[in-house]
C-alpha cells in the first residue's frame, strides 16, 4: 500500500506539480526567444571542451566537410578555433556575460568572437539581452545572434513538451551541453552528434583534508591559472552531496532530452570514447564515416 502511494505521488508531480511549476517560471522568466527553423537535412556535431576532443580534432578531420559544427563557452579561446570555423556557437554562463571587466579569459573570448570571418550563428541567453547589447556592438555582421531561453522545464507530458517545443525553456541545463543540444534542435537539426562530451568529473571529484570539495574539470585545451583560480572559488563553500545533487541533475536532463528528441524525430548520438553520458545511443568516427559513404 506505501508503495502505491508513493507511486501515485510521483505521478503527480510528474504530471501536475512539475509541469504546473514550470510554467509559472516561464511566465515570470522567459523572454521572447527566437523562431523554431524548417529540419535540415544536415546532421551537427556538437562539440563540447572535454579532453576528448582532441582526438575528435586530430582523427576526425575528414568529417567535418560533411557536418556543421557547434562550439561553446571558451573554444574560441583555443587555437583550434578558427581551424574548425563553427556554423554555430552557444554561451549560457552569465560568467561570459558580466565578467568582461574582471577575467581576461572573458575579454580574449568576446575578442576573438569579434574576429570570426565566417558565416556564424551565436546563441545566447534571452534573459541577458540588456546586459548583452553593448557587446553584440563588437561582433561582425557575419555573426547572426540568436536568443534562447534556459528556463528549466521540468515534469511530464503535453504541458512540459510544448513550453520546450515554444522555446520558453529546456531541461534544467545543468551544463552548456543540455541547451547546445536544444538549440540545435530549434536550428532544425534532426541528427546531432556529440563529441568531447566526456563529462568524468568523477574522475577528479575528492575532498581535501580541510574538508574543502576539489573538481578538477580538463578541457582539451590547457586552462590558464587563471581560470583554474576562477574554477576553484566557484566551488568554494560547495559540499560534496551539492555536487553530486548537481551531477544528477544534469544526467538526468539528458534522459528528458533524449524524450523529447524522439517526440520530433530528432536521433542524438554520442560519438565521445569513454564517455559518462548514458542517456544515448554511442557511435564511432568509423561509423560516422561509413554514414557519409550511404
Amino acid at each position: 500500500m506505501t508503495e502505491m502511494i508513493e507511486r501515485l505521488f510521483r505521478q503527480i508531480s510528474d504530471y501536475l506539480a512539475k509541469p504546473m511549476a514550470s510554467a509559472a517560471k516561464a511566465a515570470l522568466r522567459s523572454r521572447r526567444a527566437s523562431g523554431r527553423e524548417k529540419p535540415t537535412g544536415r546532421p551537427i556535431i556538437i562539440m563540447g571542451n572535454g579532453p576528448s576532443l582532441r582526438s575528435f580534432i586530430d582523427a576526425g578531420a575528414d568529417l567535418r566537410d560533411d557536418f556543421d559544427l557547434m562550439a561553446v563557452n571558451f573554444a574560441a579561446n583555443a587555437p583550434e578555433f578558427r581551424e574548425l570555423r563553427p556554423q554555430l556557437y552557444i554561451l549560457a554562463d552569465p560568467h561570459f556575460f558580466n565578467a568582461l571587466a574582471t577575467d581576461a579569459n572573458v575579454a580574449r573570448l568576446w575578442q576573438n568572437l569579434g574576429a570570426v570571418n565566417w558565416p556564424m550563428t551565436l546563441w545566447l541567453p534571452a534573459a541577458h539581452k540588456q546586459l548583452l547589447w553593448a557587446l553584440l556592438g563588437s561582433l561582425p555582421g557575419n555573426v547572426r545572434v540568436k536568443w534562447m531561453n534556459l528556463t528549466p522545464v521540468e515534469g511530464k507530458g503535453w504541458l512540459p513538451r510544448t513550453l520546450i517545443h515554444h522555446g520558453l525553456g529546456m531541461p534544467r541545463p545543468r551544463n552548456v551541453l543540455i541547451p547546445a543540444i536544444m538549440t540545435a534542435m530549434r536550428e532544425g537539426y534532426r541528427e546531432i552528434y556529440l563529441v568531447g562530451a566526456d563529462h568524468s568529473w568523477s574522475k577528479t571529484l575528492w575532498v581535501d583534508d580541510k574538508n574543502r570539495v576539489v573538481s578538477v574539470q580538463p578541457h582539451f585545451y590547457k586552462d590558464n591559472a587563471k581560470e583554474a583560480e576562477r574554477v576553484a572559488a566557484e566551488y568554494a563553500g560547495y559540499h560534496l552531496h551539492d555536487i553530486l545533487q548537481s551531477l544528477t541533475v544534469a544526467f538526468r536532463s539528458y534522459f528528458d532530452i533524449a524524450t523529447y528528441a524522439e517526440s520530433i524525430g530528432a536521433r542524438i548520438l554520442n560519438a565521445t570514447p569513454d564517455s559518462f553520458i548514458d542517456a544515448f545511443p554511442r557511435v564511432s568516427y568509423a561509423q560516422m564515416r561509413n554514414r557519409q559513404k550511404r
